[in-house]
């Protein structure tokens, strides 16, 4: 049987440390694994080479400084954990990933690092609650 698992969305922002924190807090309660997903922006398609492959290296290497410290709270915290770091928009690629994996929950910050600073829910995570086929927990 496959063990449940929780699903995290990560960027740099602190709403989503937040969610981890909660996310480690409910894996303990239910016994589940944690599924650590960040989104990065799209590679380029009209580069040629060496530029396309530079792209690509910068954008992963970005992805990976920004994911570091959430692996380091969770090797912290004992719990078995999976990442996933994804090429496109977060507000789409979240509830695809926790549908394909059968995620119990999707846990994340209210908000996360785009320019709109001034609503009351980010649009990543408004666009999230609409999708999803799990439980939303909404972490401020």
């Amino acid at each position: 049987m496959k063990q449940k698992m929780i699903l995290v969305a990560v960027d740099s922002s602190d709403y989503s440390r937040k969610a981890l924190e909660k996310a480690i807090e409910l894996s303990k309660l239910m016994d589940t694994k944690i599924l650590l997903v960040h989104c990065h922006r799209r590679f380029p398609s009209i580069l040629g080479e060496p530029y396309l492959q530079n792209a690509i290296t910068a954008i992963i290497n970005e992805a990976n400084k920004i994911v570091e410290p959430y692996r380091k709270i969770l090797r912290e915290s004992g719990r078995e954990f999976l990442e996933r770091i994804l090429e496109g928009p977060a507000g789409n690629v979240i509830p695809n990933v926790a549908k394909i994996e059968k995620c119990e929950m999707i846990i994340m910050g209210s908000r996360g690092l785009t320019d709109f600073e001034g609503l009351f829910i980010g649009s990543v995570t408004h666009r999230v609650l609409h999708l999803a086929l799990c439980p939303v927990l909404v972490v401020r």
